[in-house]
């Protein structure tokens, strides 16, 4: 037998082992205290957390500061499903890794919510809550979800939902408001890769150039040549890396471009630090970087 099949079955193994150690503890016993919710990624966490309230303990497989586009599940990634009554997904794709990670955990009390269901997906393009207008489609899944586990709690749930749901509707008269001076012409993007389509859709703005069309594939000579001219063209200010990978692609670019500025956008994931530590002030932070560039 090969050393990687070897290696292949003993992390199988273990995958399994802890999924059943974490069923024998939890059981069917009856929920008490805050319901466990797990996410795939932690902007998804700011919507659990606005619906649930003090009635839920949220917690996101992705590490914050990690890309679920590259993401491979830990045991650490099985015992936290396991453990969980409900997991919330993006959906639309982003998430390939999730039905393996699922096979080896145990599902049986878990409720699965997918936050894109339902909403128009553009050429594959899985970043759907970059839009705040589509997250508000998410957050009336995880109301329901969550209303259908803890039926005792479904008034507050509704409310909480509707609350929330008032502040991203502040959110995008807001990110409207900070956009709508910028010139049309001058309302353009080169960032690493294509997390802006639906924000870009619902703002009025264009991504010219994009580094890395796919997760890992990095652009040969003649394309990136290209994203040069189209910055040096349209008199783009700063090529927009993102913290969860190397900046070492958009600071060459940035420097064949003869722009000075970059800057890092978060989309897959929230920061550590305060003004980047939710869904709405992620947003926030993400708008004034990309009106300053515009200036």
């Amino acid at each position: 037998m090969s050393l990687v099949r070897m290696t292949r079955i003993a992390a199988l193994t273990l995958l399994a082992a802890i999924a059943a150690c974490s069923n024998s503890s939890s059981g069917n016993a009856p929920q008490t205290g805050p319901i466990p919710v797990v996410t795939t990624i932690s902007t998804l966490n700011s919507f659990v957390e606005g619906v649930g309230g003090k009635y839920v303990h949220v917690a996101s497989i992705v590490p914050v500061g990690a890309s679920p586009e590259t993401f491979q599940p830990t045991p650490q990634s099985v015992a936290m499903v396991s453990d969980a009554r409900l997991l919330v997904e993006n959906g639309a794709g982003l998430e390939t890794w999730m039905q393996g990670m699922l096979s080896n955990a145990n599902t049986g009390n878990l409720a699965i919510v997918d936050g894109s269901a339902g909403l128009p997906v553009k050429g594959h393009n899985p970043h759907l809550w970059m839009d705040p207008v589509n997250a508000k489609h998410y957050v009336a899944r995880i109301r329901d979800a969550l209303a259908a586990l803890d039926p005792a709690h479904r008034t507050q749930y509704v409310r909480n939902a509707a609350a929330y749901d008032a502040r991203l509707d502040r959110l995008t008269a807001w990110i409207r408001a900070q956009i709508a001076p910028i010139p049309p012409q001058r309302r353009v993007l080169i960032v690493f890769h294509n997390a802006w389509q639906y924000y870009d859709d619902r703002f009025g703005i264009t991504t010219l150039g994009i580094i890395e069309e796919a997760p890992g594939q990095e652009p040969n000579p003649h394309d990136f040549g290209q994203i040069v001219d189209l910055a040096i063209a349209h008199h783009v200010r700063a090529i927009f890396g993102e913290p969860e990978y190397s900046p070492k692609l958009a600071e060459a670019l940035a420097r064949d471009a003869g722009v000075s500025v970059v800057t890092n956008l978060y989309d897959d994931s929230i920061g550590t630090d305060p003004s980047v530590n939710n869904y709405i002030s992620m947003l926030q932070y993400d708008t004034r970087a990309i009106v300053r560039s515009m200036r």
